[in-house]
């Protein structure tokens, strides 16, 4: 497995390493930091023979088996074969590089409400979401459930969510939906988040609301760059998977986890996807293995009157 380094700009583990607490992953009642959690599936993985290479795979042929490979700083040489390959790349979340972000940035500012809404510091307090779309909506009424209120900042004079939704969230006691602002900066005491600096943007009026969470929902940006101008992506550069399922349009390639997926982005989503692509990918192999061991073992059965061996290589042995 690579696990890249620095890929994306982001640390081997992928988005989990940037979050404090994980609250909503079973079989941790108390919740666990999020790269603990990563250490410790990458330790059972390495309990279970994975072999784990910290290089980044930064070229891929996929127009035919066995597919090609080439890693960073090696474009030029050979490249490394694969008869599958499964595609865990991931996504991140679209940030805005407001002043305060990188010193707040989950001590108060996250980019998901599902996956930190929840955490002990945004309970009974008041909570900030900048978007306008479903997903926003969505986000801002789940918070709901945990802060005492909760204001959506909109750019525009109106939100671009369905009518469904968008009445939902206008309907809702504990939202207050503030048109034509943007956030100018975050800020607290240093260590936690307190205070945005919201701007009207028609008449330019400035002024400061309390908020002890910050919520983005303005989009994740899918980690397909190595892939997209030979596998099947929809229109936001997300793969596209046949449903239930890990298979993409070429055979051989699987996709697991947030590049396929810009529904649930949960850990517990990403996880269970990736466990089919690995079921998928070994049975895949495990068939073309004994179709190959088809012809041998006819083969055999002519020199051996009729009586077929086994072999080792069959998997299904």
């Amino acid at each position: 497995m690579y696990e890249g380094m620095l890929a994306n700009g982001i640390a081997a583990g992928g988005q989990l390493t940037t979050t404090t607490d994980v609250e909503n992953y079973p079989g941790f009642p108390d919740g666990i930091g999020g790269q603990e959690l990563m250490d410790k599936m990458r330790e059972q993985s390495e309990r279970f023979g994975t072999e784990i290479i910290t290089e980044t795979v930064s070229k891929l042929d996929l127009s035919n088996r066995p597919f090609r490979y080439w890693l960073e700083g090696e474009e030029n040489g050979e490249p490394h074969t694969a008869s599958t390959i499964i595609i865990a790349t991931g996504a991140s979340a679209k940030r805005l590089n407001i002043p305060g972000e990188e010193v707040y940035w989950q001590q108060g500012i996250s980019a998901c409400a599902v996956c930190d809404g929840a955490v002990p510091i945004f309970r009974n307090k008041p909570l900030s979401v900048i978007g306008g779309g479903d997903s926003a909506a969505e986000e801002a009424i789940f918070l709901t459930k945990y802060g005492s209120k909760v204001t959506v900042l909109v750019r525009k004079d109106k939100l671009r969510a369905s009518n469904i939704m968008a009445k939902r969230l206008s309907s809702h006691p504990k939202v207050e939906i503030k048109y034509n602002s943007i956030c100018l900066e975050a800020k607290g005491d240093g260590n936690l988040l307190q205070t945005l600096s919201i701007k009207n943007v028609i008449t330019g009026e400035v002024t400061d609301i309390p908020s002890n969470g910050l919520f983005y929902a303005v989009g994740h940006e899918p980690a397909t760059s190595l892939v997209k101008e030979q596998i099947k992506c929809d229109s936001e550069g997300y793969i596209i998977t046949e449903p239930g399922t890990s298979y993409t349009n070429i055979k051989g390639v699987f996709a697991a986890g947030d590049v396929q997926d810009k529904k649930y982005r949960q850990a517990i989503t990403s996880a269970g996807s990736g466990c089919i692509a690995a079921l998928e990918c070994e049975r895949l192999l495990a068939e073309e293995e004994e179709e190959e061991a088809v012809p041998i073992v006819e083969a055999e059965k002519s020199q051996t009157n009729g009586i077929a061996p086994q072999y080792k290589s069959n998997p299904m042995i």
